[in-house]
């Protein structure tokens, strides 16, 4: 019989009647580590308030998440899910898979954000679950639920039907149960963080790098007994079964994933991200909420048995910082872990005041003031008609959410004027994976011509038996130009009211006079990025 004894963030036992010990450092354990209450215990619930601002945080996403439209990530992700396969070009089956789930709902920018919304609700839940585990009182639970619900990068995430918010939600979970497996010595959490994992890998390959950083940080710390049992390592396994089948369409596709990566490096290297990284980094949770998140590192750095999660953080950042800082996000799936100990560190923080109570002010005023900055940033709350007077305007999260029916209205005429001119388009040819995404979905009501694209999985899906005697092409007249014999410009698509969309003043034209038929040209049209 395996009885666990639940002991202080500090003093870890091993399972009664288990024959194996941990070595001497890892029972001798820091004296300072607050305790955390017994699971299962009154003191080890969630207060009303952490599930409250949860669902504050749900219906929040929702209920703005149709005020502008699609991302562009979102058309190709809807596109995608109608080419299920075990993996594409740019990432893993889950996020397709999802859209194909949501699609009973229709297609429409809310039920597509379904699943992030509910997925960065958890992840405010799982954040004040880890705040338990690290010690924190029923003040520290409800802070880490609000500075995690009023995190821009969180609320960013879960806006958006894209890969990052079942990321984030799956790297809260794996953080979740190793952090119970190891302090309160529960070697089956192992086991559903193999899980967590393993769901992560299928929607995001990102979740290697914490599985990396956590497998280095428990082998740099006092717990690096646990990697001589069996329980991490068929946790391991069961991710790497669930991943499996991606690893294999990878194999077989010429892995155009290590392609991707590649470019995205590329594209994200400037001088200008190297510079503003490091403050970025520690900016996911608002400016005004970086001190805490600095206390919060400290106290994981300080504290023994936390120790591991401060060195896995410090290497992700690291990494991110020195091979894609353009990318910054990528660094913030330990958010959870962070944000915990941050609540924790405030806790006693305020304690050791003579003024607690002004304090305690200053500290959940921090979040609260820094998401009422930055929301008509990230959210979409603003009016379009002035979307182009807002400062330091997020282009993925509310500006390239804009435009897209437009865009493809614009298309749609270009194809019907050309039609009643006696040349009507055998089919289109878009640049970007976002705009043949558009026309794909929202096209469907103007029997438009196959839409075709180089662009990441498009280029996969191929030509089919499209006819390239006379094509319309959208922001690709000058990758279309050398295998045809006549290409011209019919005009020019801007997005409304000004917007400072990335896809605006896009060329609408036409080319004719093939050199080749698209199966000969295909070769020569491939662009990852």
């Amino acid at each position: 019989m395996n009885m666990s004894i639940v002991t202080p963030v500090g003093q870890p036992t091993r399972p009664v009647g288990t024959s194996a010990a941990p070595p001497p450092e890892a029972s001798g354990r820091h004296a300072h580590a607050a305790a955390p209450p017994a699971p299962g215990s009154g003191s080890a619930r969630l207060p009303a308030p952490v599930w409250v601002i949860a669902a504050v945080f749900v219906v929040v996403e929702l209920a703005v998440s149709g005020r502008y439209g699609f991302l562009q990530d979102e058309l190709y992700f809807i596109e995608a899910g109608r080419h299920l396969a075990f993996g594409y070009v740019d990432q893993p089956p889950l996020a397709p898979l999802l859209t194909r789930v949501t699609d009973v709902l229709g297609v429409s920018p809310t039920a597509i954000r379904i699943v992030p919304a509910l997925a960065g609700g958890a992840v405010v839940v799982i954040t004040a679950r880890v705040a338990v585990l690290f010690g924190a009182g029923r003040f520290g639970r409800i802070l880490a639920a609000l500075i995690t619900a009023c995190a821009p990068l969180v609320l960013a995430l879960a806006h958006l039907g894209i890969t990052e918010g079942p990321d984030l939600l799956a790297w809260a979970v794996v953080l979740l149960c190793a952090a119970t497996a190891l302090l309160q010595d529960r070697p089956h959490w192992w086991l559903g963080a193999g899980l967590a994992a393993g769901i992560g890998l299928e929607d995001n390959n990102l979740m290697l790098l914490l599985l990396i950083g956590l497998a280095a940080g428990i082998l740099c710390s006092g717990h690096r007994w646990v990697l001589g049992t069996r329980w991490p390592w068929l946790g391991a396994g069961i991710a790497a079964v669930i991943w499996a089948p991606n690893v294999a369409w990878q194999a077989t596709h010429g892995w155009p994933q290590l392609a991707m990566a590649s470019e995205l490096h590329q594209l994200n290297s400037s001088p200008g991200a190297f510079l503003t990284g490091p403050v970025t980094v520690l900016a996911f949770a608002g400016v005004l909420v970086m001190p805490l998140l600095v206390a919060g590192f400290v106290r994981l750095w300080r504290t023994t048995d936390l120790r591991f999660l401060a060195i896995t953080s410090a290497l992700l950042v690291v990494y991110v910082l020195v091979w894609i800082p353009g990318k910054t996000y990528y660094a913030e799936g330990t958010a959870p872990a962070l944000v915990a100990s941050a609540a924790v560190a405030a806790e006693g923080w305020i304690a050791r005041g003579r003024r607690p109570g002004v304090r305690r002010r200053l500290v959940v005023a921090a979040p609260l003031v820094s998401i009422a900055i930055s929301a008509q940033t990230i959210l979409p709350i603003v009016p379009i008609a002035y979307l182009h007077d807002v400062p330091n305007l997020d282009k993925v999260t509310t500006a390239d959410t804009f435009g897209w029916p437009q865009l493809t209205r614009a298309v749609a005429a270009q194809d019907a004027a050309l039609a009643r001119a006696g040349q009507a388009p055998t089919s289109i040819f878009a640049g970007n994976y976002g705009e043949a995404g558009a026309l794909d979905v929202l096209g469907t009501a103007d029997h438009l011509p196959p839409v075709l694209s180089g662009n990441n999985n498009y280029w996969m899906w191929g030509p089919g038996r499209a006819s390239d005697r006379i094509v319309l092409v959208v922001d690709a007249l000058g990758w279309l130009r050398p295998y045809f014999a006549h290409c011209r410009v019919l005009t020019s698509y801007y997005t409304p009211y000004h917007v400072p969309s990335d896809f605006t003043g896009l060329d609408i034209g036409v080319c004719t006079g093939p050199v080749g038929g698209w199966r000969a040209l295909w070769p020569h049209l491939q662009n990852y990025g």
